[in-house]
């Protein structure tokens, strides 16, 4: 069997599913915030639907090891999204709060499967290239979650036909599984990593996961909300939120040579620090252009996180321990999703509202960083 790593059209099956996957979801993600008074539902649940999804995906970063080793990679995959296709279907049959938040727990843990299915996936094989096939991941990831974002200027956010559109794409990402020729990771051997070898892993890097979720779990559950405080129309919010994930999807190749020649702690200390300037040039200039480009910067300090933190954590690990070792690092990510949103929630009856939420979060990352790199010591190895 080849190795994965020399033969490019082995990842694109995975890559073109998560694409589709991700726009369906970028654009269900948008409109269930701005959803809930449409079904009768009040919008100051907002914010724990936000949290149901990603306490889902907490829940399932603890249970996918076990699904990928029994099923593989394709069979995996195809699970979750017939999963997570079933609990879209609910919502607009069910408008209760309790149904809603149930399937988005139940969604959040299919999603947790997609994404250590296709982490693991694009991580196995030679190490000098995981980098650039983490940055594949992370730009079809956001790239689709930006272009998903457009749908409610397409679509809208009424009616039936948004659950349509994001159903069919789930279907269509399922039928490029099965049709596209890939070759699973060579690696069938799955180790899980014992609590000692997970202690061994840089604290930077689960920090650096943690910070991703609670930062990435308010914009994408509280944002539209907040541009909607600042009388942003709602045929505008649906480009800011693309321009956010844009920023995202672009920085992903910057990243990608950023880590092969700088420390990785220091990138997540800078690129927090560029997203905290973000905020503040929104604090200071009340303008709408001003708002639009530093949106798409914090976009690009946000997104920028969990990969480098991601590489960091994977760092030297065999092929055996990176499923759960990708695991490990989406249940730092779902824990701080879950939180995420519920604090910043705390925050939108003060002036500074969800903006304010970010800086405090983005500006005490970046000291931990900065604090975190002047004491670096070679991390050691989780496996040995």
């Amino acid at each position: 069997m080849e190795n994965t790593s020399t033969a490019p059209l082995k990842i694109v099956a995975p890559v073109v599913a998560l694409s589709l996957f991700a726009i369906a979801s970028g654009y269900l993600m948008s409109i269930i915030p701005l959803m809930l008074n449409e079904y009768g539902m009040s919008s100051d649940i907002a914010s724990w639907v936000a949290s149901s999804f990603y306490a889902g995906l907490l829940i399932g970063a603890t249970a996918i090891e076990p699904l990928v080793a029994k099923t593989g990679h394709r069979k995996g995959f195809l699970l979750c999204l017939a999963i997570l296709s079933s609990t879209i279907a609910l919502l607009p049959v069910f408008p209760q709060a309790e149904v809603w938040m149930f399937s988005r727990l139940v969604a959040g843990i299919a999603v947790a499967g997609i994404f250590v299915i296709v982490e693991s996936w694009l991580l196995a094989g030679d190490a000098s290239g995981r980098a650039k096939r983490l940055g594949i991941y992370m730009m079809s990831l956001y790239g689709g979650s930006s272009l998903g974002q457009l749908g409610i200027n397409v679509f809208g956010v009424t009616g039936v036909l948004p659950f349509a559109v994001i159903l069919s794409l789930m279907v269509l990402a399922a039928i490029a599984l099965v049709v596209i020729q890939s070759t699973q990771p060579e690696c069938e051997q799955h180790d899980a990593m014992s609590l000692k070898q997970i202690m061994h892993l840089s604290k930077p890097a689960l920090v650096g996961c943690v910070v991703s979720g609670l930062v990435l779990g308010a914009i994408y559950g509280l944002m539209p909300l907040e541009l909607t405080n600042r009388n942003v129309g709602l045929n505008q919010i649906g480009s800011l939120m693309a321009l956010i994930i844009l920023g995202g999807m672009l920085v992903q190749p910057i990243a990608s040579w950023l880590i092969k020649h700088a420390g990785r702690t220091l990138l997540l200390a800078l690129f927090s620090l560029l997203g905290a300037f973000a905020i503040a040039l929104i604090a200071v200039f009340d303008s709408r252009s001003i708002l639009a480009g530093a949106l798409f910067v914090l976009g690009m300090a946000s997104f920028a996180l969990y990969p480098v933190a991601i590489n960091l954590g994977c760092d030297n690990l065999g092929d055996n321990y990176i499923v759960s070792a990708t695991q490990v690092m989406l249940f730092s990510y779902s824990v701080g999703s879950v939180l995420g949103p519920v604090v910043a929630d705390t925050f939108l009856t003060n002036e500074e509202g969800l903006m304010g939420y970010l800086f405090v979060t983005l500006l005490a990352t970046s000291i931990y960083m900065l604090i975190s790199s002047a004491r670096h010591k070679p991390t050691l190895v989780a496996g040995g």
